[in-house]
């Protein structure tokens, strides 16, 4: 072998040395993505995938945030979906549950639009497939917006504005103003609501000193502990059942027994209690927690899910440190402004209290 090619092959055997002495020495940053990669978490996406039968457009958009706000929508003109779901406060509205049509009080806690789309399914129970789906439950609940589609039709199609703005959203259509329309707007601006670049998102993406000290020994621990078992994917939850007492049922306090969760969609026995895992991305903003909104402290609901679910006793320290985590999946909230809606006109209908 020439000499020129024996410090070659020298070289290139010193650097696959060095290359494999790099990989074999990761870092605890390193480490611990593996960990959570492994665990089925994943970095939020910053666009939301297309949706079964619903293509977006701008138009559709812009028409699906003006419904968003719109209280008209409801019997009493005074709910709108931003009532119970509000983008200025984490996507919920912070009650334990929700107050609806004529003062009612609903009976589960309100679950945040930001990231729904995420969701395997909507609702607790899941008993939306979809958005656009869970757009329509609402409207006509007797204890939420208490309308009735046609009554919904013939509001929006009393304002020339929404006549106009449905026509450019769904071109093509003989008779674009429906409900199924209204629902499949609402859905395409929801679509929208991603918050997106957490430092938990920043972190996955390679920047380690995105999570302090205290949020990295609490992803350790929600790892450890077996969190993910139930709360993984991009949203952290959301993709699947459980039954809420998996181990130790909790109290009434915590848990109404007259709320038997899925079992009123299936009538299944098995499915009694059964919800689907709460997606935890924003969790910090969105207390009070579980379905029944009866804990308002994250430290606290922590505690009780270990006991619940895990069999486990988590104390204060580590309860704080899976908290701090949890608030690392604050991520950036979409700018929404307030649009302006389309006036009434002397069809439109009265407001029934």
């Amino acid at each position: 072998m020439s000499k020129s090619l024996l410090t070659l092959a020298i070289i290139a055997a010193l650097s696959a040395t060095g290359a494999t002495a790099a990989t074999d020495t990761a870092s605890p940053e390193q480490e611990l993505r593996a960990k959570a990669t492994a665990a089925g978490l994943q970095p939020l996406p910053r666009t939301a995938p297309a949706q079964r039968d619903n293509p977006t457009s701008a138009e559709k958009i812009a028409l699906g945030k003006m419904l968003f706000f719109d209280p008209r929508l409801s019997a009493s003109g005074v709910i709108s979906c931003n009532t119970c779901h509000n983008l200025g406060t984490g996507g919920d509205d912070n009650l334990p549950t929700s107050i609806g049509h004529g003062w009612q009080r609903g009976p589960r806690n309100s679950p945040t639009v930001f990231n729904a789309v995420f969701n395997k399914a909507q609702f607790w129970d899941g008993r939306a497939e979809d958005l656009k789906a869970q757009a329509k439950g609402p409207v006509q609940a007797g204890v939420e917006m208490n309308n009735k589609p046609e009554q919904v039709v013939a509001t929006l199609k009393s304002m020339p504005g929404y006549i106009q703005r449905f026509t450019r959203a769904f071109p093509g259509e003989a008779d674009p103003v429906t409900f199924d329309n209204m629902a499949k707007a609402i859905e395409a601006f929801e679509v929208t609501l991603v918050t997106p670049n957490a430092p938990f998102d920043r972190f996955m993406k390679g920047k380690d000193n995105a999570l302090n000290s205290e949020q990295k020994e609490g992803l350790g621990l929600f790892i450890q502990r077996g969190c993910t078992s139930c709360h993984n994917g991009a949203n952290v939850g959301g993709q699947a059942y459980f039954p809420f007492g998996l181990i130790k049922r909790p109290g009434a306090d915590v848990l109404p027994p007259e709320d038997k969760g899925r079992f009123a969609v299936t009538k299944s026995a098995s499915d009694e209690y059964v919800f689907r895992a709460a997606p935890l991305r924003n969790v910090a903003q969105t207390a009070p927690y579980f379905h029944s909104g009866l804990v308002w402290d994250l430290k606290q609901a922590v505690a009780i899910m270990g006991a619940a679910q895990l069999g486990a006793t988590i104390d204060d320290a580590e309860a704080g440190k899976i908290a701090a985590f949890l608030g690392a999946l604050t991520g950036e909230a979409p700018k929404v402004d307030y649009p302006q809606l389309p006036l009434e006109t002397d069809t439109t209908p009265r407001p029934q209290y």
